[in-house]
């Protein structure tokens, strides 16, 4: 089997921890590293949106790796920051991209666990249809929907778009999934689309009781909620994954969780028992990068010599929806 082959892109303008002290001057710059594990995260450009991210990140993989665009057969586009709410991005990234016509191509509105559903989408893609290569990019902006004065959401969320291609030859095991729309509003950004578009409603700020600013126009995020969520959720989720790929926690090589933050992910290793040895956490540099960050750790676990041919790595996400979901890859 091949080593996926991965590239991201980063943004240009980076805002570190010490940025962030000067805005809130009771945070510390070691004490917000410390608490979310993240030193930087990058910030898209105020022209720069989703898809020119998904863009250059595929344009990377393209060179990095030698590929032809013309071999690409499906292209899926995850990201909740489309062009525009007609037509699909992906049909403008196809063209962009000079892809073959002959090819389809759509988006998945999905957060934290987009880039787990689009991987299960090209596994039945390729299984089921005459198809060699999906191109999976994942890509949001989600720093642009961030109030300026939510220092808690701006310690955590970086900007990214990353471009994985997945072929017939990868062995993806069978996925679990997992949805509850009941606890929709523990991440959103309600204001702005069809439901409460901006001609009939505008958002109030309001403190979140934790001491950060924000509002109905602006993405938002219950922190402890999330929290729980997740300490509830994942455990569950990895012990069905297992379940599913008649496999033990001892079979896998590595563990790679979406990377929600350093606290979590640290209280997750722990209570599941996995080994630190074999659980993979890329986030100091770029933060929380939505549904990038799996493939973002992905790429830099094979450069650390972490993943090669015949590791077993797991993969987890969980987040926004809210939605879990995840699946074992023989690499």
């Amino acid at each position: 089997m091949d080593v996926f082959k991965i590239a991201y892109y980063l943004p240009e303008k980076i805002l570190t921890n010490e940025d962030l002290a000067k805005e809130f001057p009771a945070w510390k710059a070691y004490d917000i590293e410390q608490k979310t594990g993240i030193y930087k995260r990058h910030c898209a450009a105020y022209e720069e949106i989703a898809s020119d991210c998904a863009t250059k990140a595929a344009k990377k993989l393209f060179a990095e790796y030698n590929i032809d665009e013309k071999s690409v057969d499906f292209l899926i586009f995850v990201t909740q920051s489309q062009d525009h709410a007609s037509p699909t991005t992906a049909c403008l990234i196809q063209n962009r991209l000079n892809l073959k016509p002959q090819i389809g191509a759509f988006d998945i509105n999905l957060g934290c666990t987009g880039f787990v559903y689009a991987l299960s989408v090209a596994k039945g893609l390729l299984a089921t249809n005459d198809l060699n290569n999906v191109l999976i990019l994942t890509s949001e902006t989600l720093t642009k929907y961030i109030h300026p004065r939510d220092k808690s959401a701006r310690t955590i969320f970086g900007d990214a778009g990353a471009a994985v291609l997945v072929s017939k030859n990868h062995q993806i095991g069978r996925f679990e999934y997992g949805t509850d729309g009941s606890g929709s509003e523990v991440m959103i950004k309600r204001n702005g689309a069809f439901r409460f578009p901006f001609t009939k409603v505008r958002g109030v700020d309001y403190d979140d009781g934790y001491g950060s600013i924000t509002n109905d126009d602006f993405f938002r995020m219950k922190g402890q909620d999330v929290f729980v969520f997740a300490a509830k959720t994942a455990p569950k989720l990895v012990k069905n994954i297992l379940l599913k790929n008649e496999m033990e926690l001892e079979d896998i090589d590595l563990f790679i969780f979406h990377q929600a933050n350093g606290f979590l992910l640290e209280h997750l290793r722990k209570k599941i028992k996995i080994p630190k040895e074999k659980f993979f956490v890329y986030m100091r540099e770029v933060g929380n990068t939505v549904s990038s960050t799996i493939p973002i750790a992905m790429k830099e676990a094979i450069r650390a010599g972490r993943i090669q041919k015949g590791t077993k790595v797991l993969i987890a996400a969980f987040g926004v929806g809210l939605s879990w979901g995840g699946t074992i890859i023989e690499i």
